[in-house]
């Protein structure tokens, strides 16, 4: 019998969290919800999904960011979805708690150009390097997004994936073991299970005895 990874989906009093929990079960995963970011160290990965605004994500992690921190160095897949993504970079123009984690340098800016904001609905990817995380993924392929603020990483070496809306931003990025989604894999259909799946088989190929 297959082993099915535990997966934290950290829940921070937020959005409905149902979805993500079942996507990441559908990909093969054990997943649930944690309020108690000091179980962290007993999971095989998190998940921090997004919504809302920085400054309030930020002050619920802010007094659990070194257990964060600690599980990212010894290599625990981390995965941030939409806001989740942005508070991976190190500081934010949205609110007056501009610094977030600080995991991947860069910032994150308002949608600007001639476009309605928020960007909401289906869009595309360009996908620009191979990673497993995006195995199965073509450019073209569509997620669903909602979001009025991007990541501008300083390096643009962790971006795998932009999406133009108004401008290209990053869509998808990876550090290491650390992910980010700009788009909301949950709401993405098949294509956002294919990832999520992609998720999951990184998790495992992490794990002893996979």
């Amino acid at each position: 019998m297959t082993v099915k990874p535990r997966i934290a989906v950290i829940n921070y009093g937020v959005g409905n969290l149902r979805s993500i929990v079942r996507g990441l079960q559908q990909a093969g995963a054990e997943a649930r919800t944690t309020e108690n970011l000091r179980d962290i160290p007993s999971f095989a990965a998190v998940v921090f999904p997004g919504v809302g605004a920085f400054g309030s994500a930020m002050k619920i992690l802010s007094t659990n960011q070194k257990t964060i921190k600690a599980a990212i160095r010894r290599k625990m897949p981390f995965l941030g979805i939409c806001l989740g993504m942005q508070v991976l970079f190190t500081e934010s123009e949205e609110s007056k708690v501009r610094r977030g984690m600080g995991i991947i340098p860069g910032k994150v800016v308002k949608l600007v150009g001639s476009v309605k904001v928020p960007h909401m609905g289906w869009n595309t990817l360009r996908i620009l390097r191979a990673n497993p995380l995006v195995r199965g993924i073509s450019g073209g392929d569509y997620f669903y997004f909602v979001h009025s603020y991007i990541s501008k990483p300083k390096d643009s070496g962790v971006v795998l994936a932009t999406t133009k809306y108004g401008s290209e931003f990053p869509s998808i990025v990876a550090k290491g073991n650390v992910y980010g989604f700009q788009f909301h894999p949950e709401k993405s259909g098949e294509n956002g299970l294919r990832i999520l799946s992609n998720f999951v088989g990184i998790v495992k190929g992490g794990l002893s005895g996979y």
